[in-house]
């Protein structure tokens, strides 16, 4: 079943009924976790430090992405953001509580950048209805988002996606269609509203979600779940160019590869993946030639469940809200209440881990 036409079926049909006449089996792939009932992760073990709210909506919820924003003149003040791939876009404070949600549909992946568009922040994210980008504005007064607009880019299915901006300043977006193809674009405003330029299209080869832009280094990390993680250009001039930082199978990553992040530690840059078939992430530091910093995988501690069956991560390095040198947060696919462990399907959200926790564990340096 085509994912549009499902979204639009879900939307208008009860609940019950569809779950039990429309979906086969009662089941549809879009509502089913990847997981494989981990209940930790094969890594070195951390702990989070605090877990959002749960994702929810009509008694069905699917965490996927997250993306942290912190004030650069006051980190304490902080914008955590976390799509539900069924319903739309949560905002939560760093200490999890929900700040807003916008019921804007299927949102999958979400990222953002300062200072892009004549804006401090713009925010964007990959809307699987309308098959393109959803832009939004926060409001850096009142920490409140708001719709600012669609614009199409269209792949076989909007999925992974990520912003990037060039050397000029020009913001850029990345769209990978669920089956790897990829379409970039160049981001304006016309008449108040967000415009997209289409530069570049090109084939990962297999499904692919994850990715991330080094703005710093014009480097675009993508995670093609089955095979790998390649490393492109952001030159559209390049095309498909371009080289692996780890293929599968391999004891780093275990697919399905899915999320990518950046971390900025002072003048050093990590690249964090998360691997979903055992739970764990992955740490390389890609300031030069990328060097493995090891795996580590949340387990349970401080009155909050492990990370399992885990998909979308963001990083932010520097003072996040009361974390000195950043966080790391993860989406967990089987939210349990306290510490204990659970096969049993549970509600999704998104674990809070402070990089100092990280960066001791695997002896980063």
């Amino acid at each position: 079943m085509d994912f549009r036409h499902f979204y639009k079926a879900f939307v208008t049909t009860s609940t019950g009924a569809l779950l039990c006449s429309a979906l086969s089996g009662c089941v549809h792939s879009e509502l089913v976790s990847d997981s494989a009932k981990m209940t930790q992760g094969t890594g070195t073990p951390v702990l989070a430090a605090v877990e959002t709210v749960a994702v929810g909506t009509a008694n069905l919820d699917a965490a996927d992405d997250p993306e942290i924003w912190a004030d650069p003149s006051d980190p304490l003040r902080v914008v955590i953001y976390g799509t539900d791939k069924k319903a739309g876009l949560y905002s939560y404070t760093i200490d999890g509580k929900v700040n807003d949600f916008l019921a804007v549909g299927p949102m999958n992946n979400v990222d953002l950048r300062n200072d892009a568009l004549g804006l401090p922040v713009v925010v964007a994210a990959s809307d699987r209805v309308g098959n393109g980008v959803r832009f939004f504005k926060l409001d850096t007064k009142t920490l409140k988002t708001s719709d600012w607009g669609f614009a199409p880019l269209a792949t076989s299915e909007a999925y992974g996606f990520c912003l990037g901006k060039t050397t000029t300043g020009d913001l850029v977006t990345v769209m990978i269609g669920k089956n790897g193809d990829v379409a970039q674009a160049t981001a304006k405003v016309i008449d108040g509203k967000p415009v997209l330029t289409e530069t570049r299209r090109f084939n990962v080869g297999t499904q692919s979600e994850g990715c991330v832009v080094d703005d710093k280094t014009q480097k675009l990390y993508i995670a093609e779940e089955n095979v790998g993680i390649w490393i492109y250009s952001l030159d559209p001039a390049t095309g498909s160019a371009r080289t692996a930082l780890v293929s599968l199978p391999s004891e780093i990553v275990k697919a399905d590869a899915e999320g990518l992040t950046l971390l900025r530690d002072g003048d050093k840059t990590f690249l964090i993946a998360s691997s979903q078939g055992d739970s764990a992430f992955a740490v390389w530091r890609i300031d030069g030639a990328p060097v493995y910093q090891g795996r580590f995988s949340v387990f349970p501690g401080n009155g909050i469940d492990a990370v399992t069956g885990t998909d979308g991560v963001a990083a932010l390095g520097g003072p996040v809200g009361p974390y000195g040198k950043g966080v790391v947060v993860m989406q967990d696919d089987m939210d349990t209440p306290g510490e204990a462990p659970s096969v049993v399907e549970g509600r999704q959200n998104f674990k809070i881990v402070d990089w100092k926790e990280i960066e001791a564990k695997l002896q980063i340096k």
